[in-house]
């Protein structure tokens, strides 16, 4: 069988290409720029994006499965307007293209954030509603796309959504915006340490989750692939018992707020993302705590590795990897 990946280079990306070519699967990829995550792999490369149907054309002739990854992940003010483009066209564009070709099975990867968390006292299920639009660019961006693939699978398109949540954990060559994260804490870069948290899921469970959709999942369903809900004082200290660091300082969300200009002239100054914005910290300060994902350990035999393992496993591949 053939599987197409788009953002493939990304990090949900790069371990599901490599979970697929284990298991058989010949591999297309879509690669607008690098492709230095998936060096060594034995797959065929297709230049272009989700905007040009040209080339998703071409990678989408003789595809058995489709998985729709590339997207936009925007919690600052400097990729916003990438977003209609990205993550609602490039998904209009793509659904439109695998109708035309008839392919077998299509998986479109949203996110957590496409719905609406609230009530935060009861758990967030498949059954909430998508994000409004009193909520963030990104998270109506998802929301939207979400809209797009429900309306092809009533033309026809045998399509399913998942909704992983904060994804962490191995190959994470970029490295993500979470991984950054990861290593800021790990070489001692993160000043301090702000409340909340959020439900972090290993990128191999999101992997098997998505590997076994193909097969099990119903046409139409949204399936979240969740893990477990830790603060981000309980993140610091796992990945510092491997580092001996001591954890930061705790601060409160309007301090944090306060320091918000300080914190975008730096990161500007150093041309990298910001520690944090006014969207990451109300993400964490509001983010629900009961993410469930029975639904896909019923449907799919999803499962989840224990938090403590993914950070040291996550750990363990940075410092492999000469990041810590």
């Amino acid at each position: 069988m053939t599987a197409a990946v788009t953002g493939a280079n990304g990090h949900i990306g790069n371990n599901l290409c490599r979970e697929l070519l284990k298991q058989g699967y010949n591999v297309k990829v879509l690669i607008r720029n690098d492709s230095d995550a998936l060096k060594g792999l034995d797959l065929e490369l297709i230049k272009g994006d989700v905007t040009d149907k040209e080339s998703l054309q071409k990678l989408i002739e003789g595809a058995d499965v489709v998985f729709h990854l590339a997207a936009i992940i925007s919690i600052n003010r400097r990729q916003k307007h990438l977003l209609p483009a990205i993550n609602i066209e490039g998904t209009r564009n793509i659904s439109e293209i695998c109708l035309e070709n008839n392919v077998k099975r299509f998986i479109h990867f949203s996110s957590v954030h496409a719905l609406n968390q609230y009530p935060l006292d009861k758990p967030l299920t498949e059954e909430n509603p998508l994000a409004g639009n009193n909520t963030y660019a990104y998270d109506r961006s998802k929301a939207e796309a979400e809209k797009i693939i429900l309306n092809a699978c009533e033309k026809g398109l045998n399509a399913i959504i998942l909704n992983p949540t904060s994804v962490i954990g191995v190959n994470d060559y970029k490295p993500s915006l979470l991984g950054q994260a990861v290593l800021k804490i790990a070489n001692g870069k993160l000043p301090a340490l702000i409340p909340g948290g959020f439900d972090w899921v290993d990128v191999r469970d999101v992997v098997q989750g998505s590997i076994s959709v193909i097969k099990k999942g119903r046409a139409g369903e949204r399936y979240l692939l969740s893990g477990h809900w830790r603060t981000m004082k309980d993140l610091s200290s796992e990945i510092n018992k491997y580092t001996g660091r001591k954890n930061p300082i705790k601060i409160p969300t309007f301090s944090a707020k306060i320091g918000l200009p300080f914190i975008r002239l730096y990161g500007k100054i150093k041309n990298e993302a910001p520690l944090y914005t006014n969207e990451s910290l109300n993400i964490l300060k509001y983010s629900n705590k009961n993410v469930s994902h029975s639904k896909a350990a019923e449907e799919l035999d999803y499962t989840t590795h224990p938090f403590s393992e993914t950070i040291k496993d996550t750990v363990e591949w940075f410092k492999k990897n000469g990041m810590i």
